[in-house]
């Protein structure tokens, strides 16, 4: 069996998670996430319910989305260090540690893709 090119696979998953970022406009829900923090600190906010609601739900998705993303790539930054860490010390249980983390990347982005 082949071993696996994880250096590539990093490569991969952080090129769609790139893509990813790209369609979600990131520095645009950033932008949205503070107008709409800026509405939800307002002390009138619930002089309408109804509006106050849909000012919270829209904050709430959209810290949800920018979150998901933000901790996805910190996950792929770490990965390379994890990997060399693990290389250098010929560590087998390190190499199983990065195999687990890249797999849980993977499926993670793939799921994001998909709901983009």
């Amino acid at each position: 069996m082949a071993e696996r090119d994880f250096n590539q696979e990093i490569a991969a998953i952080s090129a769609t998670l790139t893509s990813i970022e790209s369609v979600l406009d990131i520095p645009r829900l950033v932008s949205q996430k503070d107008e709409l923090e800026a509405k939800a600190g307002a002390p009138d906010l619930w002089n309408d319910p109804e509006s106050a609601q849909k000012v919270t739900s829209a904050l709430s998705r959209v810290q949800s989305i920018i979150n998901k993303v933000t901790n996805l790539r910190s996950r792929i930054s770490d990965l390379p260090i994890m990997l060399e860490l693990a290389t250098n010390e010929d560590d087998v249980s390190a190499k199983t540690e990065v195999e687990k983390e890249l797999d849980a990347l993977t499926a993670a982005i793939s799921e994001l893709e998909v709901q983009t």
